[in-house]
């Protein structure tokens, strides 16, 4: 039965809702509902002009409507008078199949039919940052080696324990947080769970993280990659397969040198051999490719890929298997949409599956050091277009994830480049002028 909002506003003296879905570039839009009108807004959705966001779209498509996710409520704990509601976009009565969280619900879909609960974490990082973006908002924080700083971390304990009393109050599991390896970066962790639940909350973080760094006077970016000589932000995710009821990890084989199962390995081989066209995805700016391709930072190391690897327990490579039954996808960053993060990657797991995908040689080298002695591994992309191309030509990718889907986000994304692309830099100037 679906739950009724007008009544949950009563029961929690919520006086408004957010509506809230996100489009193809990852941007969060909503409308303010107050309580009065929720029982309609409800029944008939929160009217959107497409157009207006970032999904393919002209002027002339009909009212985009969002509906309501009701289970996913929830409560601002900073200000409990207001609600966050995640939708599914719906047009001419049909969800809108270019919609990241219908493409998620709808691989999701495919996952259970097959018998498969996928669960996820993520560790999402973010920098805290001057209000005008100019610079990190510590300026004691100077370390050559910030990573677990406890001295910095401590100095922004009214923003990390505030972000993390929350979390604990919605029931998150939060349980560590920390100063991460770039100067004025930080990390903080929750339990993982059902996929469609992290990206909902993954979502969602974004969104707290951001707004209580602004009631602090600071401003919090998740930007690849926002600091030329400072490490990049990531956002690793963590991936498991489980029975339909949930209580047994189906990766999980302890007989395994690795502790992984053949099905866990089928799934990690789905995701190197569709890695170069998932990078679109994961790292889906042209700023990302300046974090998976950058040059040593001040720490000594910019704990990124930049070759399609798998490893044990070792940070150097694009995945890793730190534990029994999970692997940990390092590629993506902090610019990946939270619905089609999870959508592009359990695609290409269950196709890994479908086919008996193998993974590959492990590989225990530190790829940072002794990387170039490998030469018959895939390079990742350079660049957002050359990404954007691969994902354009992983057909089997693409039909997983929607063809309404893959045409909007090739074509949204290839402008996205050709305006990056046609734009005139202070770089060409310096090299250029004279010659």
């Amino acid at each position: 039965m679906t739950q009724c909002l007008a009544q949950v506003a009563k029961d929690r003296g919520i006086r408004y809702f957010m509506i809230s879905f996100t489009d193809l570039f990852g941007f969060q839009r909503a409308k303010l509902v107050p309580a009065a009108a929720i029982a309609e807004i409800q029944k008939d959705g929160a009217g959107f002009a497409g157009f207006a966001t970032w999904l393919d779209m002209t002027p002339a498509h009909p009212d985009m409507l969002a509906m309501a996710d009701a289970p996913g409520l929830v409560q601002l704990p900073w200000k409990p008078e207001v609600a966050w509601v995640p939708s599914d976009c719906v047009m001419d009565n049909k969800t809108v199949a270019q919609s990241p969280r219908v493409v998620l619900k709808n691989v999701l879909a495919k996952a259970i039919d097959q018998g498969f609960r996928i669960k996820t974490g993520v560790e999402c990082e973010y920098f805290l940052i001057n209000a005008d973006g100019s610079a990190i908002s510590d300026s004691m924080d100077l370390a050559s080696k910030p990573c677990y700083d406890q001295q910095a971390l401590m100095r922004r304990y009214d923003v990390i324990s505030e972000i993390c009393d929350y979390m604990l109050e919605l029931g998150w599991g939060p349980y560590q947080n920390d100063h991460e390896d770039a100067n004025g970066q930080f990390e903080m962790n929750w339990a993982f769970d059902d996929a469609l639940k992290t990206a909902d909350r993954h979502s969602f973080f974004k969104y707290m993280v951001k707004s209580v760094a602004e009631k602090h006077g600071l401003r919090a970016t998740f930007m690849p990659k926002p600091f030329a000589n400072l490490t990049g932000n990531g956002c690793h995710v963590h991936i498991s397969v489980w029975s339909p009821d949930g209580a047994t990890n189906t990766f999980d084989d302890p007989a395994d040198e690795m502790s992984l199962s053949k099905q866990g390995y089928n799934f990690l081989g789905g995701i190197m051999q569709h890695a170069t066209g998932l990078a679109a995805i994961t790292n889906p700016t042209v700023n990302s490719y300046k974090r998976i391709n950058a040059p040593r930072t001040i720490s000594g190391a910019t704990w990124s890929p930049n070759s399609v690897t798998w490893t044990g327990n070792n940070r150097t490579h694009m995945v890793r298997v730190p534990g029994a039954g999970r692997f940990e996808f390092r590629l993506p960053d902090g610019a990946a949409n939270p619905y089609l993060l999870q959508a592009a990657i359990i695609a290409a797991g269950l196709d890994g599956i479908a086919r008996n995908a193998h993974p590959g040689p492990r590989l225990d080298i530190d790829m940072y050091q002794e990387g170039h002695t490998i030469t018959d591994a895939p390079r990742l992309p350079l660049n957002l277009l050359d990404a954007v191309r691969a994902f354009d030509g992983d057909t089997t990718l693409k039909a997983a994830l929607g063809e309404e889907l893959a045409s909007a986000y090739v074509k949204l994304k290839t402008g996205e480049w050709n305006g990056y692309a046609s734009h005139l830099t202070q770089w060409e100037r310096e090299h250029t002028l004279d010659v």
